[in-house]
């Protein structure tokens, strides 16, 4: 695309990942303002790249999109191509795509793997080179804004801002609600933030937090880095298939007996998959490790996420509490059973084919065939073209960037 439009994109790497592999950069337009967008963060999410290109291609074709914002538009196209790589090991199987599909070669790092997340306080001693990068590129273009593209397996869409945006809200809104793409009422990421309406999450105060996951890995996130430059950073999720229920806006009563409830679901499918693996816990081959690595990182981190549903408080965070509206409850029963079946689908493939262990094998794969068919039968899961996936990237990103250039 860059060589056949040579004097709209231009194609250069910034650095190298962990393993060698560059790490590309293309950028649109010569404006004197810097928007950069970040994909590939995470390596079960392989949306963002095909979000950036597709918007890179319209720019190219009609230039007076970015001249008109007076801006130079940098895509980051893989932020973590190692962990991708990983992913794509045996090739996505896009032929008959579908929850048990998708899951069946599923992989994302562990936590002190995952690049948009620089250590604090140790573990690792460094950050990873390509947060380096990242980070780097960042100074370098200091950018009006900074857009993070994710994309979850099942559920709705939700933006998060580092400040406040006025009008972004609904802007977002009115992008989902065209495409048909269900809002997440109070999503489960993003819990330390402040809840300015359904959908979207705003950092409270003035001052970046650092980031402490429930593996107890403390950082300072990519997205807030930025700051110190002025940059406003959005981090835009688009689901794989969507989850209608998510946006039901209906109160609930109980939220207290059903967050009860969601966190017994997470640690007894968590003890289901240690009970499947057995005895299938020996060596594992070196390159399984990565699978078996995070699998094993995810089940110990159910307590702790259990306790901070229970011990969640909404009053400084927009009063938006847990389980108090049948979207968000939808939502926390969702993730009560994606960490699960992430580790069961991980560990089965760290048993590598022909297994290492077939019974373990064979358990392991009963958990997921049954978890995915739940997704699909009892949370009506559709899935979502990537032409909306990625329509939702772009759209939301041309919205937020006019917004924020026009200030």
């Amino acid at each position: 695309m860059a060589s056949a439009y040579p004097g709209a994109l231009r194609l250069r790497t910034v650095g190298v990942s962990r393993s060698g592999r560059p790490l590309w950069l293309l950028s649109a337009g010569r404006g004197c303002r810097n928007v950069l967008t970040v994909a590939g963060a995470h390596s079960n999410e392989p949306v963002g790249g095909a979000s950036a290109i597709r918007l890179a291609g319209e720019f190219a074709r009609d230039p007076d999109l970015l001249d008109a914002l007076d801006c130079t538009w940098h895509f980051l196209l893989c932020l973590d191509p190692d962990g991708m790589s990983i992913s794509e090991r045996h090739g996505w199987p896009y032929g008959g795509w579908g929850v048990e599909g998708y899951h069946r070669y599923f992989y994302r790092q562990e936590f002190t793997c995952q690049p948009e997340f620089r250590p604090l306080g140790g573990r690792p001693a460094e950050p990873l080179p390509e947060s380096d990068v990242l980070v780097g590129l960042l100074d370098e273009l200091r950018p009006a804004v900074q857009f993070s593209l994710h994309g979850g397996e099942a559920g709705g869409t939700f933006l998060q801002l580092t400040r406040s945006v006025p009008g972004a809200a609904r802007a977002f809104r009115e992008v989902a609600t065209n495409l048909r793409v269900p809002m997440e009422h109070r999503p489960f990421d993003g819990m330390g933030w402040f809840v300015e309406g359904p959908g979207v999450l705003v950092l409270p105060g003035p001052e970046p937090a650092d980031e402490r996951d429930a593996s107890g890995f403390t950082s300072e996130t990519t997205w807030t880095y930025p700051m110190r430059h002025g940059t406003v950073t959005a981090v835009v999720e688009a689901p794989m298939w969507a989850v209608d229920s998510v946006a039901d806006p209906r109160r609930t009563a109980g939220a207290e007996e059903h967050i009860a409830r969601v966190s017994r679901t997470l640690l007894e499918r968590s003890e289901r998959v240690e009970a499947a693996l057995g005895r299938g816990g020996g060596p594992v081959a070196a390159e399984l490790l990565p699978y078996d690595t995070a699998a094993r990182e995810l089940l110990g981190v159910g307590p702790g996420v259990a306790d901070t549903w229970k011990s969640y408080l909404a009053d400084d965070l927009g009063g938006v509490g847990l389980a108090t509206t049948v979207g968000n409850s939808v939502s926390l029963d969702l993730a009560a059973r994606r960490i699960p079946l992430r580790a069961a689908a991980m560990l089965r493939q760290a048993l590598g084919d022909p297994p290492a262990d077939p019974v373990a094998a064979g358990a392991l794969d009963a958990l997921v065939g049954e978890w995915c068919r739940e997704l699909e039968t009892c949370f009506g899961a559709r899935w979502l073209p990537v032409r909306r996936q990625t329509a939702l990237h772009g759209q939301a990103m041309l919205r937020l960037a006019r917004m924020l250039l026009s200030r």
